[in-house]
């Protein structure tokens, strides 16, 4: 999918199509979760500081993330490549790998074909643009669709592979990493093809004989791993980075309630139960703790898993004030029976947080009612989301996927016929 949580925002808010778009949070540690293309072309990046991609793009429009909207149209997605292929490999919520029997020893016009299909039938299931690369191997269907983005189709025969790989730099490989990269650029080796060229012993002498055989393989187009349906993940994890470092005990205990709150919600989702509770805790210097606990048997206790993280972070919270939270759950497995972990709970301990989003999504302040980007529902107008709020007042556009641009209305921030609404609303 392109710039997938981008153009969630602008499928569902019809204004902002075509125009830069930044989602995250706006806090001075935020991050960006989605880039539209438009604001890509001023340096704008996933993963970048808020601050400096809206240096970067001051006019991009700043939207907070709906993950709940993501995973619906992801579902959706997914869906649609389900019924083109039986075996389906989701990567992430946006991105999979199929293999088709029916282009078993096809031509590249005929896959060609195919893929303008399966775009076509994604976007006419969400209403979203799709890249589809094909090739030889994962590998190369993965390099194909990243060459054709964005909205684009792009078939690598094995004809044409070599040239296409070779220019590339060594990082567009799979397993290739910083650590990887660096002891490759010490060698003068920046290019896929550079890699291929290498003799073997050289490389796996420098990565190792697993990572330099698999690497070498690929730089040469040889691509033998199956498209084969991912496992169950192994753990469960949600984290947090404080716009301002905690330095309160208090407030360690209370960020990692609503911290354990979010990775359980999607613990009960997943039908399992943990025996490791693991606490990372990260300071204001970066220097990052952890600590974990295993019981005997697993657990979906929400009381009890959130007294072990809570325990566990009074013993990893280091001198100076705390960065970043995060509690992974994991040992996991089915059929849980009930609480297991049964530690003390001490009368500091917050047992009953609301839980944040296991993404990281920010919460509503309860001080400032409406923020810029929150969906509401007017009784009279409809769904809508909010564009601006202040001094008493609140702007919300009217506008849903199906309605096309709307219209911005200004009541009181008080009035009673506005409500917070659903995300999936705005799909309607």
């Amino acid at each position: 999918m392109d710039a997938f949580f981008a153009s969630a925002e602008q499928l569902t808010r019809p204004t902002l199509a075509g125009r830069p778009v930044l989602v995250g949070g706006l806090g001075p540690r935020a991050v960006v979760a989605g880039a539209s293309y438009e604001s890509r072309v001023f340096g704008v990046r996933s993963a970048m500081p808020m601050g400096q991609a809206r240096r970067r793009c001051p006019h991009a429009v700043t939207v907070p993330p709906r993950f709940v909207l993501y995973q619906s149209l992801s579902e959706q997605v997914m869906g649609v490549l389900a019924e083109a292929a039986p075996v389906l490999e989701p990567v992430s919520v946006d991105e999979a790998y199929l293999e088709p029997p029916a282009l078993a020893g096809a031509g590249a016009a005929e896959v060609e074909r195919f893929a303008v299909d399966l775009r076509a039938a994604v976007r006419a299931a969400t209403g979203l643009p799709a890249s589809v690369g094909a090739g030889s191997g994962k590998q190369l269907a993965k390099i194909a669709s990243e060459l054709a983005k964005p909205d684009g189709l792009r078939v690598v025969t094995p004809a044409e592979q070599e040239a296409v790989l070779a220019p590339l730099p060594v990082r567009a490989l799979s397993g290739v990493g910083p650590v990887a990269e660096t002891g490759l650029h010490r060698l003068g080796i920046r290019t896929v093809g550079a890699i291929a060229a290498m003799d073997l012993r050289e490389l796996t002498g420098l990565l190792g004989t697993a990572v330099g055989t698999e690497l070498h393989r690929l730089a040469r187009g040889v691509d033998e791993r199956p498209v084969a349906p991912r496992g169950a993940a192994k753990q469960i994890s949600a984290e947090t980075t404080f716009d301002a470092d905690l330095t309160a005990m208090r407030a360690v205990h209370e960020a990692v309630a609503r911290i354990t709150g979010a990775a359980h919600r999607r613990l009960v989702a997943s039908g399992r139960a943990a025996r490791t509770v693991t606490v990372k805790v990260r300071s204001a210097d970066f220097t990052t703790h952890t600590r974990s606990e295993t019981s005997a048997v697993a657990s979906t206790d929400l009381g009890a898993l959130t007294a072990v993280a809570q325990r566990l972070a009074r013993t990893a919270v280091p001198e100076g004030g705390v960065r970043l939270i995060g509690v992974s759950l994991a040992g996991l497995g089915d059929d849980p029976p009930p609480a297991l972990f049964e530690p003390p709970r001490e009368p500091d301990l917050v047992l009953d947080a609301e839980p944040e989003s296991a993404a990281a999504e920010e919460e509503p302040d309860l001080a400032r009612p409406w923020r810029p980007g929150d969906d509401v529902r007017h009784d009279e107008h409809g769904h809508g989301w909010v564009q601006g709020a202040g001094h008493g007042r609140v702007t919300v556009r009217f506008e849903t996927r199906t309605t096309g641009p709307g219209r911005a209305r200004t009541f009181p921030a008080d009035d009673p016929a506005l409500v917070r609404a659903d995300p999936l609303g705005s799909l309607a």
